[in-house]
């Protein structure tokens, strides 16, 4: 992360408690629209219209210039392109929290960074466990560890505006630090074959960048050049291009001196609707068509669909509570006001809402092959689908039951 001189000189006007409240309502919203379109993908798949559905999804769109030329289809379109966007937003939004929001100290980010990590462990942990007899199936230990930010957003928003916002504030940070260790895993473990004369290109675009920021330059046209030219270079490199994303968000500067301007902040403006309201609805339903004959209880017996089932549902709430309550135990940090231990479990289970998350590491996990095809995508989505459902329905119990008490002290 590049932080200069500038970043010291930051007008706290800009970011004022408005922002924040702007930042939740898009977020609950969007999903929403992420379950809407999650739904139409289900019911295309599942009906006479499936042709036309994988069709289109699987339609190859190439762009060309002179020598350069990247062909995908539809699906690799979104997953490799738009979501390289999403996780640029979600850098934007981590590097402002780190310079001047909930993330911006030390003491701060401990606490969401503690469940964090347990949030992640846990859920890894209880997927090996259950397929350590599985080789093959070991791909998808990270598959339970992910969080769906806009759907936990979303059924947070449902319990109405007796929330507390310090609440709202420790599930946004928790998934944000979340979604930050997913991008760690994309990178470190699901990479194919690696091509180091592209990662060295991208390596000199990343140092270029690097110095204009270092210079104050703030015209953003120049940074989204640099940009294309990064995704391009890791898309060829065999490295996930959701890293191109987040590497390029670092470079963006916060704020320049001698004015209250910050690129940062306008990118994430511009962004951060077109990434809630267009990128992850597509995403879903390119990603949710999940075979309804596959899904049942009965394909919980299989061990990988089990494992992500549990992890999400038990792991999470186990990781995320437990550490948070040791960690306060011992006193390396404090709960946040009007918040209780009982807070943080109601919490747990809704980041356990692994949703569009668990299906993007589920595609890279296990890609559609005949090795895989005892236990592949359509397996392993009913896992994601039980696990997800039932615990943003433990966590909406848990949380409503919780403000329903404290209507009545009141």
């Amino acid at each position: 992360m590049i932080i200069n001189k500038e970043t010291l000189k930051f007008n706290s006007k800009i970011f004022s408690s408005n922002f924040i409240r702007k930042f939740l309502k898009t977020e609950s919203s969007s999903g929403v629209l992420l379950i809407i379109f999650s739904l139409l993908a289900i019911i295309l798949s599942n009906s006479d219209f499936s042709n036309l559905y994988y069709s289109v999804k699987n339609t190859y769109l190439s762009i060309k210039i002179d020598e350069f030329i990247i062909k995908e289809t539809v699906h690799h379109w979104v997953n490799d392109g738009l979501m390289a966007i999403f996780f640029f937003v979600i850098g934007l939004e981590l590097k402002r929290e780190m310079i001047n929001g909930q993330l911006s100290t030390f003491s701060k980010v401990l606490l969401p960074g503690i469940a964090a990590v347990g949030g992640m462990a846990v859920p890894a942990i209880i997927y090996i466990f259950i397929n350590k007899d599985q080789p093959l199936a070991m791909a998808g230990w990270a598959i339970p560890t992910a969080t769906d930010i806009a759907f936990s957003l979303a059924v947070l928003s449902v319990l109405g505006n007796r929330v507390p916002v310090s609440l709202k504030i420790f599930l946004l940070s928790l998934a944000i630090i979340d979604d930050l260790g997913a991008v760690m895993v994309i990178a470190l473990y699901y990479t194919a074959e690696i091509s180091y004369i592209y990662l060295l290109y991208a390596l000199a675009t990343f140092l270029i960048l690097m110095v204009i920021n270092l210079f104050s330059v703030r015209i953003i046209s120049i940074y989204i050049l640099l940009g294309l030219f990064l995704w391009y270079f890791i898309l060829h490199s065999g490295v996930h291009t959701t890293i191109a994303g987040v590497i390029l968000a670092a470079t963006i500067p916060f704020s320049v001196k001698k004015t209250n301007h910050s690129p940062l902040r306008y990118l994430e403006e511009k962004l951060h609707t077109f990434s809630g309201f267009i990128i992850l609805p597509l995403f879903a339903f390119f990603n949710a068509d999940i075979d309804l004959n596959s899904i049942s209880f009965a394909s919980l017996s299989n061990t990988v669909p089990m494992g992500i089932m549990l992890g999400l549902l038990l792991g999470k709430p186990i990781g995320i509570t437990l550490l948070t309550y040791i960690s306060i135990k011992f006193k390396l940090c404090n709960l946040p006001s009007n918040m209780t231990i009982y807070d943080i479990l109601g919490v747990s289970f809704l980041c356990g809402i692994g949703f569009t998350m668990s299906l993007f590491i589920n595609a890279l996990a296990f890609p559609e092959s005949a090795a895989v095809a005892s236990f592949g995508q359509e397996y392993s989505k009913s896992g994601i689908f039980f696990g997800s459902i039932l615990s943003g329905i433990i966590g909406y119990i848990i949380l409503k039951i919780r403000l329903k008490k404290d209507a009545e002290q009141e």
